[in-house]
């Protein structure tokens, strides 16, 4: 038996791709066509996993495959989770024809199509907060690297959830979830369709809403931090731009973070990292 026949004896799921039109791999087209795959994905209730870890932590966080796509050379190393889904499709090719999919080379190891999870509903989101809760608001973030590296800090710095408005990039597009180590997985997170006006649902529910600005008139973070708030929102504004001035009219707080050095400003995901800390 020949090293092919071998590994398909081994994974009989393992379908062998030759044809980059093949519709059975329609999941992975074009994977670099960021407005394409905006609108793409959610309506076909999935997202992409890149990478064994990312991978890993999309299935412990419970979320399932629709497929698996990879070289030949990283099916051994994801044995262990393609034999825990016998019934999910292995689609194996070579570098050029995997290429000619994607539009991209495959450098970080396996792909795979995820079924998109339900979206939270942020009724069942608040009620499982805990009793001195710390939330972030993303408001129109676009950059899906600057959403990862958000959440990732998140995460890291203990935030409870994540809520992002309606023109806000994807936190399950695949940079996003790449940027993030796979953390958006784990922090509880949901998109809230009313924006601005969700902020007086989080006020009447208890929260001081403190939003993070440039605009003169703000206090400092270590002002807000000695506050001492026992439910706080961090609302962070999109790049460039920042906090619009319907939010800022509707805020409890303006917060500002002290600069020196001549620095006017951070990028939004730094901001958030010293933010999280301060207000851990």
């Amino acid at each position: 038996m020949n090293d092919d026949g071998a590994l398909e004896a081994r994974f009989p799921q393992l379908l062998r791709l030759t044809d980059p039109d093949d519709p059975r791999v329609a999941d992975y087209t074009s994977l670099t066509d960021v407005a394409l795959r905006r609108k793409l994905e959610p309506e076909r209730g999935m997202y992409l996993a890149e990478s064994s870890k990312v991978l890993r932590r999309a299935l412990e966080a419970g979320h399932r495959p629709r497929s698996f796509f990879m070289a030949e050379k990283w099916v051994t190393d994801l044995a262990d989770v393609i034999d825990a889904h016998p019934d999910v499709p292995l689609f194996v090719g070579g570098e050029d024809v995997l290429e000619a999919v994607t539009g991209f080379h495959l450098h970080r190891g396996a792909l795979a199509a995820m079924q998109r999870p339900e979206p939270l509903e942020l009724g069942h989101l608040r009620a499982s907060l805990p009793d001195r809760p710390r939330i972030a608001i993303l408001e129109d973030l676009v950059d899906h690297t600057n959403v990862g590296a958000l959440i990732r800090s998140a995460a890291a710095m203990g935030v409870d959830a994540v809520l992002v408005t309606p023109r806000c990039a994807d936190p399950l597009y695949r940079r996003a979830i790449r940027v993030s180590m796979g953390t958006v997985f784990q922090v509880p997170w949901t998109r809230i369709e009313s924006w601005p006006e969700s902020i007086n649902t989080l006020q009447d529910a208890g929260f001081v809403v403190a939003g993070m600005t440039l605009r003169e008139g703000a206090i400092t973070l270590d002002e807000l931090v000695a506050e001492d708030h026992e439910k706080l929102a961090l609302v962070f504004g999109s790049e460039g731009p920042g906090l619009t001035q319907a939010t800022e009219q509707r805020l409890d707080r303006r917060v500002t973070i002290p600069m020196m050095g001549g620095v006017d400003s951070l990028n939004v995901a730094a901001a958030s990292a010293v933010v999280f800390y301060a207000t851990r």
